[in-house]
């Protein structure tokens, strides 16, 4: 075969793919025409088979087979004249090789050549560059030996290691190469991961894949440029990050520009908006609810339970039929479960297909929180109803005027002002011992709490508790203890949970700390002074319209926090930015259809990343959803199923919680039922009433356990089959916790007591001081007499062995802080100390002082 040649006019059409064009690398030159129009693609950008047909005389000897297997595909024609054998042959390979070059144009990356159209992967239309720190590797694991021997070798010969690494290592150094890699997306960063990998599959693949032997081969050769690696390369390289094959189409998928488009049945009506703007207790969200129960039908979309069930009973009340859907609640009141005329839900669960009169969203100006915003948008866009009034701050009249201006929809505003006065008093509280009736304490940690609700009892007063990881009912409860005249608890330490959703009788709000922990957009944990709408929705609980108390008074507990209270106070509130979006479970299955191999948790920061949004709106932080993604990444569950795990709402500062769900889901993909038996046993019921603060917590992450499992139960019916068993047992456990708030103050005695007992709280430093501090008093008084010239009583052996901080706390005489003070007190007034018995030293002396 080899001694066989012929001068010939090559004409053959043959079908192309993107595998099969591992050599070419530039559009086809003159004498090349498609059978059909062209694409718009450059060098290895073909995406879908193309016919083409060459006619072109070929410049040098080609062997005869070539002709004869004119009617094959380019590349097994390119492999025949491998077969020619190495050696005197190289110079015949070299001309068929010049041959085929002249007949399809150049090699990628050739010297002196530049592809002649940009990479089809590069951004589009002003789009961002991708942040390709995402972009997660996948493993393409080095072939083993092949079953039919190793082609390559046969055809040519078998690979030199030592050689191959060193053209490897040349081609990673070329700065040809890797400008041509960053055409096609391929950074500094994805490039050298690409190479490493390329590089370890051809070290450790015991065969290689025919062209990529033949083209090694020729290179060690000199018949083939290393630049001619490129194709074969950049192919590894889509292996290993998919989506650089696929960038445009996510574009496209995560293109979140024009959200009121989502919403046609919207769109279909003129809908009426109404703005109700005011401060806390000014009568706006009033105005909106009387509307809702006057009309035919209606939807009332809150951000809490609480507030949910407020307007669901209120409703029936008035003798309007009301519907509950919570995540974890349905209630219907008509018979047989049908659906009501009206219908009370937290935000999240409202429909925006069901046609209503009246829709009322409540705290719109929650459309900017950084986690839950899409909701409000949701419900703002695509609410179907003839009226739609909103309720909230006046900052949020601005943008809700420009997102429904390209919805063409009109915005009528309806001022309202307080209904009664409120002010900022002149002087801090500065002693728990200045409490008064009807005060309400605001702390921003659960620590916080404990300390101020001890120091009250120590007073002899008794407290109301009230934060967020409490169930509602607990919240409730401790709301008719604190409002109800005839219980002796007129005292209230609460979180900023008492901001919404509860109706209180607050004379005076006393912020303990202006400092609040929160979670920016990025998702990273900030520490910095309450925002003036906070400050305002805090304190505008004070002297409610509807409470025993018509004026409000506002201060701190501390002196030197009441000019920042004032000024925060004072500062206008700045207009809302934009608006909160989510992607959709139909979009993260697009992306994953592109990127299957791609875990949920990075497919949703790759959407993040790609994520096109108009200046009006921002994309919602999910650092939660991702926790969940990566907490059951592990377990085989379908994408729709994993996401709906995922969006579970779950405190993920509750290992028992985040344990639980991780259960959940792994019997889920056993495909084995959630049994209330079962259920029973996993949380090992019957509980035990707490003995101290960390089982109240544990009983508190229980009862989201079950919250869990109910809002679950809604989504996988026939997997978590007992939703109604499981109800009654959280509301037992609703009780337990009940009675253990009830005397929360005992239990943080008996928390305190222990923690003191090791002095856990102080650091190293001042725990020796404070025992010294503490223990010397005792000393001096066991070795002096006392007036009646007696010792001292020696102390019971029992009392010896323990410091008396430590004795102090068990009877109930010194709390934590008093403790800190009582360290900052005697530092300093040890020196001060020293220096008068150093004086009465002197004096003694002197023969002179008497």
């Amino acid at each position: 075969m080899g001694a066989c040649f012929l001068q010939c006019t090559l004409q053959t059409s043959f079908s192309l793919e993107e595998s099969e064009l591992p050599a070419l690398t530039s559009p086809l030159r003159s004498g090349a025409y498609w059978d059909s129009p062209a694409p718009a693609l450059g060098p290895f950008a073909l995406r879908a088979p193309a016919r083409v047909t060459v006619q072109r005389p070929v410049a040098g000897l080609l062997p005869a087979r070539v002709g004869a297997a004119a009617s094959m595909s380019f590349p097994r024609c390119a492999l025949l004249w491998a077969r020619l054998p190495a050696g005197r042959g190289a110079a015949s390979r070299a001309a068929t090789r010049s041959a085929l070059r002249a007949l399809v144009g150049p090699f990628p990356g050739a010297p002196g050549r530049v592809p002649c159209l940009a990479a089809s992967s590069s951004a589009s239309g002003g789009s961002k560059a991708p942040n390709t720190s995402l972009f997660v590797p996948l493993t393409v694991k080095p072939q083993g030996p092949s079953a039919d021997g190793d082609v390559g070798a046969e055809l040519t010969r078998p690979l030199d290691k030592n050689e191959v690494k060193k053209i490897l290592d040349k081609f990673y150094k070329r700065q040809e190469i890797q400008k041509l890699s960053a055409d096609y997306g391929l950074d500094a960063r994805l490039f050298h991961q690409a190479f490493i990998s390329f590089r370890n599959y051809i070290m450790q693949s015991h065969s290689l894949d025919v062209d990529v032997h033949i083209v090694l081969n020729d290179i060690c050769f000199s018949a083939a440029h290393v630049d001619d690696l490129f194709p074969f390369f950049l192919r590894h390289a889509k292996q290993i990050f998919p989506v650089l094959e696929c960038k445009d189409d996510l574009r496209k998928i995560s293109d979140l520009r024009i959200p009121p488009n989502w919403y046609p049945e919207a769109r279909a009506i003129q809908r009426k908006i109404i703005f109700h703007s005011g401060p806390t207790n000014s009568g706006k969200t009033y105005h909106a609810i009387q509307r809702y129960l006057s009309a035919k039908s209606g939807v009332y979309c809150g951000p809490l339970k609480l507030l949910a069930h407020e307007i669901f009973d209120k409703s029936n009340a008035a003798g309007v039929p009301c519907d509950l859907v919570t995540g974890e609640e349905r209630q219907t009141v008509e018979p047989e479960g049908k659906q009501a005329t009206h219908v009370s839900c937290t935000v999240e669960m409202c429909s925006v297909t069901t046609p209503y009169e009246v829709a009322v969203i409540d705290e719109i100006q929650m459309i900017r929180d950084s986690a839950r915003g899409w909701a409000w948008t949701r419900a703002l866009l695509g609410l179907c109803a003839e009226e739609v009034h909103l309720c909230g701050e006046s900052a949020a009249i601005d943008l809700v005027t420009e997102l429904l201006d390209t919805t063409g929809e009109e915005v009528e505003v309806h001022k309202y002002e307080r209904l009664t006065p409120i002010s900022v008093l002149d002087h801090a509280l500065e002693s728990l011992d200045n409490l008064r009736p009807g005060d309400c304490i605001v702390c921003f940690s659960k620590n916080d709490i404990y300390s101020v609700s001890r120091q009250i009892e120590i007073r002899g007063l008794e407290s109301a508790v009230i934060y967020g990881s409490l169930p509602p009912g607990t919240k409730l409860a401790q709301a008719r203890k604190f409002n109800d005249p005839s219980d002796p608890c007129k005292i209230l330490v609460a979180t900023d949970a008492i901001g919404m959703g509860l109706n209180l009788s607050i004379r005076r709000i006393i912020f303990y700390s202006l400092i609040k922990p929160s979670i920016n957009e990025k998702g990273e944990k900030e520490l910095e002074p309450i925002t003036t709408s906070q400050a305002l929705q805090i304190a505008g609980r004070a002297g409610r319209f509807s409470s025993h108390f018509k004026e409000g008074e506002v201060t701190t507990m501390h002196r030197e926090d009441l000019a920042l209270l004032k000024e925060i106070l004072n500062r206008p509130v700045p207009p809302i930015q934009a608006a909160g979006l989510h992607p959709t479970a139909e979009q993260i299955e697009m992306f994953a259809y592109h990127l299957p191999e791609t875990t949920l948790s990075n497919l949703i920061d790759i959407f993040v990343d790609f994520a096109q949004v108009d200046g009006q709106y921002f994309v919602c932080n999910m650092d939660d959803f991702k926790f969940s993604a990566e907490l059951i990444q592990h377990i085989p569950l379908s994408l729709r199923v994993r996401y709906v795990f995922c969006t579970a709402p779950i405190n993920k500062k509750q290992p028992f919680v985040c344990s639980s769900l991780l259960q959940f889901a792994r019997q889920y993909s056993r495909n084995e039922p959630l049994t209330f038996a079962w259920l029973r046993r996993y949380i090992k019921w019957p509980l035990l009433p707490p003995k101290n603060i960390k089982d109240l917590m544990d009983l508190e992450a229980v009862h989201d356990v079950f919250d869990l499992y109910l809002w679950l139960s809604y989504r996988f019916m026939d997997m978590f089959p007992d939703s109604n068993l499981v109800r009654n047992l959280q509301k037992e456990l609703d009780v337990i916790i009940q009675d253990g708030v009830h005397n929360i103050t005992k239990l943080i005695k008996i928390s305190e007591s222990r923690k003191l007992l090791k002095l856990e709280s102080l650091s190293s430093g001042s725990q020796s001081t404070l025992s010294g501090a503490l223990k010397s008093p005792a000393r001096r008084t066991r070795g002096t007499k006392g007036a009646g010239g007696k010792a001292a009583e020696a102390p019971s052996p029992g009392a010896g062995e323990l410091p008396l901080a430590s004795r102090l706390v068990q009877q109930g005489l010194l709390t934590a802080d008093m403790l800190k003070q009582l360290q900052k007190e005697w530092l300093t007034q040890r020196p001060e100390q020293g220096r008068e018995k150093a004086g009465t030293r002197r004096k003694k002396k002197d023969p002179n002082s008497e």
